[in-house]
């Protein structure tokens, strides 16, 4: 599968819009920490990140036996997968979004029903009415790589319809915290529906993809299964504390949140005046496009410019002629807006 953030691609002057990623980066608390505890990689880490697990409570205001930490949300993702599903499931997955649900349960030779719709909550009713027996939905909400958020009334509604189905609902909330001015997430509600699965991940919110450092909020029953599944010491020691220290950090988010609400307004209303860009409305930290130039083409005429945007052509629903971009800083927006005026 391919995502952004191509290693060969990306060299110390590249300029990487291909990642969704916080356009602040890491907080220099956990660069701090990291270089004072680098000792910690002599001992084996902790084997239930119990840590973590307390910092997470605080955090969420869930108790412990609601929540799992992994190696990054992929891990959760596979793993809950292999606990869940089976070559009898039902899959229901909106489309285009975030690929690794359907690799995950395509490993797990479950029977998949593609959803195709760009904004998921103008065909809400239809989709509702596709919802599976005894099966599964993926939900990304803000969906990647679409930037479009679900109200929390619409994603209970999709909750309460698949509960009378006996269905559990996924969850990826891994955006979530990047969504300025937003209340729309349901993690809280995991207390109250026990076919409710939400998926976080820091590598978004603290720029920490390199950690690998996910967790996720379930029943106490689905939390249990999964940690019986888990691989022993899955989450490294440094990235176990980069995450302590992170969720300390909540002023880090409004930051960011500050830097988003503006700068992705600035992006939208930049690009869309360009000849053959069209912008969709995102609420979140990145922005799909279309263009009229071939995606892995345009990929290659921004690399001259030493940026990388993500090639959106391998998403399911969508074709050689979409794009993505990540929200970073003014500064690096300018350059990538430049790059595309010389586009020809």
């Amino acid at each position: 599968m391919i995502h952004g953030g191509k290693n060969a691609l990306i060299k110390s002057n590249v300029l990487d819009f291909s990642s969704n990623i916080t356009p602040i980066g890491v907080p220099q608390a956990v660069k701090t920490t990291l270089k004072k505890n680098l000792d910690v990689i002599q001992r084996y880490p902790d084997f239930s990140s119990s840590k973590v697990i307390s910092s997470l409570k605080k955090y969420t205001k869930l108790d412990k036996s609601y929540l799992i930490v992994g190696n990054g949300a992929i891990e959760i993702i596979y793993n809950f997968c292999f606990a869940f599903l089976s070559k009898n499931s039902q899959v229901l997955i909106p489309v285009p979004t975030f690929q690794e649900y359907e690799t995950a349960a395509k490993l797990n030779n479950c029977k998949i029903s593609y959803f195709k719709t760009m904004n998921l909550s103008e065909n809400l009713d239809s989709f509702l009415s596709k919802i599976p027996k005894q099966g599964c939905v993926f939900l990304c909400n803000p969906n990647n790589p679409t930037g479009k958020l679900l109200t929390k009334n619409q994603v209970l509604h999709i909750i309460k319809t698949a509960k009378k189905l006996s269905s559990i609902v996924f969850v990826d909330e891994c955006f979530i915290e990047m969504v300025p001015g937003s209340n729309d997430s349901v993690i809280s509600y995991v207390k109250k529906y026990d076919n409710l699965f939400v998926l976080r991940s820091l590598t978004k919110s603290f720029g920490l993809p390199g950690i690998r450092i996910g967790y996720a909020a379930a029943s106490k029953p689905i939390i249990k299964i999964l940690q019986k599944i888990k691989i022993p010491w899955s989450v490294n020691s440094l990235a176990q504390d980069a995450a302590i220290i992170s969720l300390k950090n909540t002023s880090h988010l409004k930051k960011s949140n500050n830097v988003i609400k503006k700068e992705l307004n600035y992006l939208i209303n930049t690009i869309s005046k360009l000849d053959g860009f069209y912008c969709y409305e995102s609420s979140t930290n990145f922005i799909l496009i279309k263009t009229k130039y071939i995606s892995t083409k345009l990929q290659h005429k921004l690399l001259k410019h030493k940026i990388l945007i993500r090639d959106c052509k391998n998403f399911r629903g969508l074709d050689s002629h979409h794009i993505r971009i990540a929200v970073k800083s003014h500064k690096d927006n300018l350059k990538l807006v430049r790059a595309l005026e010389k586009i020809k």
